[in-house]
């Protein structure tokens, strides 16, 4: 496997389908930057809980100048509560306008990254740069709200569980700013159909293909 001076790939998908979890394999394997950007738009969500402030967008540029995605990345940011905070901040286009500004910054400086989010392959890295390959995850309610179910260790039910899930899901897609949604050429991977090895193997085949 000879290793390109740049791939740039990007992960997009529905919540909980598995995109986080496949986005951090392939990266460990091929040695690529991770950006995962739902992670900073829960920084966001914990912020205005927070913190509260009374004018939010002046109070969140002040913070973005300051802060790096490592130590984004550090903080425990998994909670219901943030989740659905994040996915209504993540509507309002002066905050995606910030959140978009501190990922491209990070995304030039990066020319063997992958990003994975709602919006990377359609906005993100759509031109300048765009993306190598895309891939878009999708798994069946019943599987991602029971994996999710596990991974916050049962603290809500299963039902409360996948509601949240579906309703961030169609939110995220009936959003007027940048929502979510496959692209053309975008590589579909069905979590519930494929577990992480093969996962893993179907992405880097692709991946090896276009090297």
């Amino acid at each position: 496997m000879k290793k390109l001076n740049k791939l740039i790939i990007a992960c997009d998908g529905e919540s909980a389908s598995g995109k986080s979890t496949a986005a951090k394999l392939i990266s460990k394997k091929y040695g690529l930057l991770l950006i995962n950007s739902g992670l900073i738009y829960r920084y966001v969500g914990k912020l205005a809980i927070k913190h509260n402030p009374k004018n939010l967008i002046p109070f969140l540029n002040q913070k973005f100048k300051k802060v790096s995605y490592k130590a984004i990345s550090k903080q425990n940011l998994h909670s219901e509560e943030i989740s659905n905070h994040a996915a209504m901040l993540a509507k309002d286009k002066k905050i995606r306008k910030i959140v978009n500004k501190f990922q491209n910054k990070i995304i030039k400086r990066n020319k063997r990254i992958c990003v994975e989010g709602r919006d990377i392959a359609s906005k993100i890295l759509a031109k300048n740069p765009k993306y190598d390959l895309a891939f878009y995850f999708k798994c069946d309610l019943n599987i991602a709200g029971y994996r999710r179910w596990l991974d916050i260790k049962k603290k809500v039910s299963l039902a409360e569980v996948k509601k949240s899930l579906n309703k961030r899901t169609q939110m995220d897609k009936k959003r007027k700013n940048s929502p979510l949604k496959k692209v053309k050429d975008a590589i579909l991977i069905r979590t519930d159909k494929l577990n992480k090895k093969q996962v893993l193997t179907k992405m880097s085949d692709y991946i090896d293909k276009y090297n």
